[in-house]
C-alpha cells in the first residue's frame, strides 16, 4: 500500500513549470539547439494494437506526430525501436512511417529487441552509417556547445561494458579528447531505475568515466516510464554540485510500465503517459521538457547549468 500511494504522490506531483510559453511548440530559441528523444517506440507489425484505436499500446504515431513543426537539431531514439526482434522489414512497416519521418536527423542508440536479429543486423541495415559501424553501435558527436555519446548497452554484443572493456576505454578517450562544457549521454538500459526493470549497476562504469569527466545529462529507456532524478554520483546519492541528471524516456510508444520500488534520488515518476523529452541545449546549461501525447496532461519540465 505504501508503495502505491508513493507512486501516485510521484506522478501528480510535478515541479513548477519554467520553461517559456513558446514551449508548447518547441522551437530553436535564441539560435540554440533543440533535441528530441524517448525509446521503446514501434509495435510488432503483428501486434494487436498495431492499427491504433487503443491508447495504451502502439502510440508510436502519436508521439512521433509531437515531432511535426519542431526545428529539431536531432532525434535521439534511446532503443527498443522496432519491436519484437528489430527485423528491417519490421523497421520499414512500423517505424518508417512514424519515427522515420525523422530519419535524416536520427541519432540512435540500440536496445535489447534490436538484437533480436542476429548483430542487431537490421537496425544497422535501416540506419546505416547514423547508427555507427555495426558490431560497435557506440559513437559521438557535437550538436552547438554540447558534446553527445551514444553508447551501446547490449554488453554482451560488444566485448562488455566494465571497466577495461573496449566500450569504456573508448568511452574514456572520448571524453579526453572532447572536454566541451556540456556534455550528454545516451544509452538504452538505465544504471538507476524506479520502474520494472530497475537499477542495474552493469553500466556503473559508464556513470564513473562520465561523472569523473563532468558530464551533465544521461539519457535512457527500457523501462517503459518517464522518470528524472536528481543530480547524482556514480553511488545514486545526491551531488548538486557535479552530479548527472538522469532521464529515463521509455514513453515512446510501445506499450506502458508501472512502479517496482522508488528509488532514493528519484524527483518524478510517470507510468500513465506516452511521449518525448524535449531538451534545449545552451551554450552553458539546459532546459527540458516532457511533452506528453493527446488524451494526456502529464508533464515535467525546468532547467539545469552544466559543470
Amino acid at each position: 500500500m505504501t508503495s502505491i500511494y508513493r507512486a501516485v504522490l510521484i506522478v501528480t506531483c510535478a515541479i513548477p513549470l519554467t520553461i517559456a510559453s513558446a514551449w508548447n511548440t518547441p522551437v530553436v530559441a535564441q539560435g540554440n539547439p533543440v533535441i528530441a528523444a524517448a525509446g521503446d517506440i514501434a509495435c510488432d507489425p503483428s501486434n494487436a494494437g498495431f492499427g491504433g484505436g487503443q491508447w495504451w499500446v502502439c502510440q508510436m504515431r502519436a508521439t512521433s506526430n509531437l515531432m511535426l513543426g519542431m526545428e529539431l537539431a536531432a532525434v535521439l531514439p534511446l532503443g527498443d525501436l522496432q519491436y519484437e526482434d528489430g527485423a528491417l522489414a519490421k523497421f520499414q512497416q512500423s517505424y518508417h512511417p512514424t519515427w522515420g519521418r525523422f530519419k535524416a536527423i536520427t541519432r540512435p542508440a540500440p536496445g535489447n529487441h534490436e538484437y533480436g536479429t542476429r548483430g542487431a543486423a537490421g537496425y544497422f541495415a535501416y540506419f546505416g552509417e547514423a547508427a555507427g559501424e555495426p558490431g560497435r553501435g557506440y559513437y559521438s558527436y557535437n550538436i552547438g556547445a554540447w558534446h553527445l555519446i551514444a553508447l551501446n548497452s547490449n554488453c554482451g554484443a560488444v566485448g562488455g561494458c566494465g571497466p577495461g572493456s573496449p566500450q569504456e576505454r573508448w568511452l574514456r578517450a572520448d571524453l579526453a579528447a572532447n572536454p566541451a562544457r556540456c556534455t550528454l549521454a545516451y544509452w538504452h538500459h538505465p544504471r538507476f531505475s524506479s520502474g520494472y526493470h530497475g537499477t542495474n549497476a552493469t553500466y556503473a562504469a559508464f556513470w564513473r568515466a562520465l561523472y569523473e569527466a563532468g558530464a551533465d545529462v544521461v539519457l535512457n529507456g527500457h523501462d517503459h516510464t518517464y522518470e528524472r532524478f536528481a543530480p547524482q554520483d556514480p553511488a545514486g546519492k545526491p551531488d548538486p554540485g557535479r552530479g548527472i541528471r538522469q532521464f529515463i524516456v521509455g514513453t515512446g510508444g510501445r506499450s506502458l510500465y508501472g512502479l517496482r520500488r522508488p528509488e532514493e534520488n528519484s524527483v518524478i515518476f510517470s507510468a500513465d503517459a506516452f511521449g518525448i523529452l524535449i531538451l534545449a541545449l545552451h551554450p552553458t546549461s539546459y532546459e527540458w521538457k516532457f511533452v506528453a501525447a493527446p488524451g494526456r496532461d502529464f508533464t515535467d519540465s525546468g532547467r539545469g547549468n552544466c559543470h
